[in-house]
C-alpha cells in the first residue's frame, strides 16, 4: 500500500511535519505514520493474552523436552533448532490451543508530554519497537487460515516435528540425522491423513504449504506482540533455552 501521511494527504503531512520539528531530529522514516495499516498496535487484553501465550509457549517447551531423538542431538545442534523453531512451533500451539486475540492502536503520547520529557528521552532505554496492524493482520490471516484445516491431535504432533527438525538451519552439526528425522516425521503424518482424509490427496501439500507460512512470521513480531510486555528487553530465546535445560514446571507470569 501507498503511505498516505507525506503524499496525497499534503495538509496533514504539513502539519504533522510542523508539530515533528526539531523533536529529537526525526526523519520521515522515524515518524509516526498516519496510515492506517502501518500504526503500531497492542494488545487489547494483555495480562490474558500474554497468559495465555506463557501457557502455549510452556507446553512448546515440554513438546521438545519429551521428545528423545532431540536430547540425542549435540547441545549446539538443539539450540540452533531451539533459535531457529521456536516462533513458528509455538505459532502451532497457538492454533492448536485456540488462543485468539484482538490488538488496538497503541496509545501515543499526548504533545504536552512529548514536549516536557523530550529532553529526558534521550537519557533513557531505546523506545520498544511495537507490531504494526499489518504485520498482525497477516499473522492473524495465518493462524485462521491453519484453523480452517482443523487438525487432529496426531497432524499437530507429527506437523511439529516436521518443523523442529529442520536439516536446513545453518551451522548444523547432526543435519543429516536431522534430516531423516524430518523425513519421518513427514511420513508419519502422511500416514495418518490417509484413514482421516482418504479423498483429500492434496491435505498434506497443503498443510506443509500452510506451515512455511508460520516460518515467514518475523521472531521479533510474536516476542513483541506476545512477550515483550512480561519480559521487558530480555532475550526471549535465552529464556526459552533456560526453560528447557533447567527450570521444571516453570512459567513465564505477567
Amino acid at each position: 500500500e501507498r503511505c498516505q501521511c507525506h503524499g496525497e494527504d499534503k495538509h496533514t503531512a504539513i502539519l504533522y511535519t510542523l508539530l515533528s520539528h526539531g523533536r529529537g531530529g526525526r526523519g520521515p522514516s522515524q515518524q509516526r505514520c498516519l496510515c492506517r495499516q502501518r500504526r503500531t498496535v497492542c494488545l487489547r487484553t494483555p495480562r490474558a493474552t500474554c497468559q495465555a501465550a506463557s501457557n502455549v509457549l510452556v507446553k512448546t517447551i515440554s513438546f521438545m523436552k519429551n521428545l528423545p531423538s532431540f536430547h540425542l542431538l549435540p547441545r549446539e545442534d538443539q539450540l540452533l533448532l531451539l533459535d531457529s523453531c521456536w516462533a513458528p512451533l509455538f505459532l502451532l500451539g497457538l492454533v492448536q490451543e485456540m488462543v485468539t486475540f484482538e490488538v488496538m492502536e497503541t496509545p501515543a503520547p499526548s504533545m504536552l508530554k512529548k514536549i516536557l520529557l523530550d529532553g529526558q528521552s534521550q537519557q533513557q532505554e531505546p523506545e520498544r519497537t511495537q507490531p504494526t496492524l499489518a504485520a498482525v493482520q497477516r499473522l492473524q490471516c495465518c493462524l485462521n487460515t491453519f484453523w480452517s484445516l482443523d487438525l487432529s491431535p496426531k497432524e499437530y504432533a507429527y506437523l511439529k516435528g516436521a518443523i523442529l527438525f529442520n536439516p536446513d538451519v545453518p551451522g548444523l552439526k547432526a543435519s543429516l540425522y536431522i534430516e531423516s528425522l524430518q523425513r519421518e516425521a513427514q511420513r508419519a503424518l502422511q500416514e495418518v491423513l490417509q484413514p482421516l482424509h482418504p479423498e483429500d490427496r492434496g491435505r498434506f501439500a497443503r498443510i506443509l504449504l500452510i506451515a512455511s507460512t508460520l516460518k515467514s512470521m518475523p521472531p521479533a513480531l510474536i516476542t513483541d506482540l506476545f512477550f515483550r510486555p512480561v519480559i521487558g528487553n530480555a532475550d526471549i530465546v535465552e529464556l526459552i533455552a533456560e526453560m528447557l535445560y533447567e527450570i521444571t514446571g516453570g512459567q513465564l507470569a505477567p
